[in-house]
């Protein structure tokens, strides 16, 4: 008698487009760890030089965007990912019920890409005989079946870069010597985002140079507003 095995199923591959939105959650959770962190750091410490007091401050809320930033995060991803699932069964259900119309819009796919309308026909009946949803979707909505955007994934991914992002101008304006607390922090916080700023063009195939400016004059701007309003505490 011989003895029968149970394999598990494989994991399948994340796509390029789910791992590009995790790390595009990641950029994004960094970039607003870096500017709500110094936001608050700068109201604090022009109002107090209690170092601790400008610590606590910080790190409360480097916590409060973190988590601020997955919950919104996960929010988001997950009513994507309800849409696409809703779409998928709208497909399913149409080629059940007119499978002719949906065998024309692959076939219109092709066609608007070049190919004859003989051959398109003959390319869209192969592809849907082969796998009928697969196909609709594809063509419809860019969508590849079981592969969906992962809502815990991009929760995680902001959770950790929003932290580690908060963390530059916090160790800056709490543990520098106050000789250099203030320029110091400038430069660690103008740095961060130049570097979130390439990261998210290189990420969204953008203009390198022009994302770095504009993130880095956001940032400036972000640390004078609350400069302002510590002066005014």
């Amino acid at each position: 008698m011989k003895s029968m095995t149970m394999s598990k199923p494989k994991k399948q591959k994340k796509t390029m487009a789910e791992r590009s939105n995790t790390l595009r959650a990641g950029v994004l959770g960094s970039n607003d760890g870096i500017l709500t962190v110094v936001g608050v750091l700068f109201s604090v410490a022009v109002a107090t030089t209690n170092q601790f007091t400008i610590f606590i401050a910080g790190l409360s809320d480097l916590l409060a965007c973190a988590f601020s930033m997955a919950s919104g995060e996960y929010a988001s991803v997950s009513s994507q990912k309800d849409t696409e699932r809703a779409a998928i069964e709208k497909e399913r259900e149409l080629i059940k019920t007119d499978f002719p119309a949906e065998l024309a819009v692959v076939a219109d796919y092709y066609v608007e890409r070049g190919v004859t309308q003989e051959t398109a026909d003959k390319i869209a009946a192969e592809l849907m005989k082969k796998d009928a949803l697969g196909t609709v979707v594809k063509v419809k909505y860019d969508l590849q079946l079981g592969h969906y955007m992962s809502p815990w994934d991009a929760a995680f991914s902001s959770l950790v870069s929003a932290a580690s992002g908060g963390i530059f101008p916090l160790v800056a304006m709490t543990f520098l010597p106050a000789s250099i607390q203030w320029p110091g922090t400038i430069l660690a916080v103008t740095l961060s985002v130049a570097l979130t700023g390439f990261l998210s063009a290189k990420l969204g195939d953008g203009l390198v140079k022009t994302a770095m400016i504009r993130n880095i004059i956001v940032g400036l701007i972000t640390m004078a507003i609350h400069y302002s309003v510590g002066l005014m505490l």
